[in-house]
């Protein structure tokens, strides 16, 4: 059986929203508010990658935001609150894998925002849009082990831990365990 991705999803960037959030490409405007995020102490402890330290930092990010998305290789939205027009987190499905018709996911909120259910909406929103638009048959999500909220989270979506890689991942000096969680498209239908 084999499940094409759904190539026309990067025609355009697919802009979408839920009943509180709005979800859009990143401006290059963005780059300071995705600073304050990717720096922010509680959102980096986890993140396993280089802390941004000015704006260019993240204005690089968003450009290869941008690249992905041209080169049909994944889609990152910033999630907007659509009351305060404010740039809250960010969700993207990256290594998109035509083969196997896989997505691994990324996802941040600023603390400001955590507890109030917007990573529950979008959640609801995107992973839905992975499946239906995009055509996935599965979702990956890559885990530092000690990140009990975001496995917390995917646990409560249906996600199942597929396997822990002991020291794996060498970042900052040392090696790191991680957790690889996965949710397929049978386990929501």
């Amino acid at each position: 059986m084999e499940t094409p991705i759904n190539e026309y999803v990067f025609d355009t960037f697919p802009e979408l929203e839920s009943e509180r959030l709005f979800y859009r490409a990143y401006k290059k405007e963005d780059a300071e508010v995705l600073l304050n995020m990717r720096s922010h102490k509680a959102v980096s402890t986890y993140m396993d990658t280089a802390i941004p330290k000015r704006i260019l930092d993240t204005e690089k990010r968003i450009e290869g935001y941008h690249t992905a998305f041209a080169e049909n290789r994944g889609i990152t939205w910033t999630i907007i609150d659509k009351n305060s027009h404010q740039l809250i987190g960010d969700f993207g499905i990256w290594r998109i894998d035509r083969q196997n018709s896989r997505g691994e996911i990324g996802y941040i909120l600023h603390p400001d925002f955590w507890g109030k259910g917007y990573m529950t909406e979008a959640f609801n929103t995107l992973i839905r849009f992975g499946f239906n638009d995009i055509n996935l048959h599965s979702f990956e999500a890559n885990v530092n082990i000690e990140n009990e909220n975001s496995k917390a989270l995917l646990l409560k979506f249906g996600f199942k831990l597929e396997a822990c890689f002991r020291e794996n991942f060498y970042y900052d000096g040392r090696f790191l365990d991680s957790e690889i969680y996965c949710l397929l498209k049978s386990d929501i239908t």
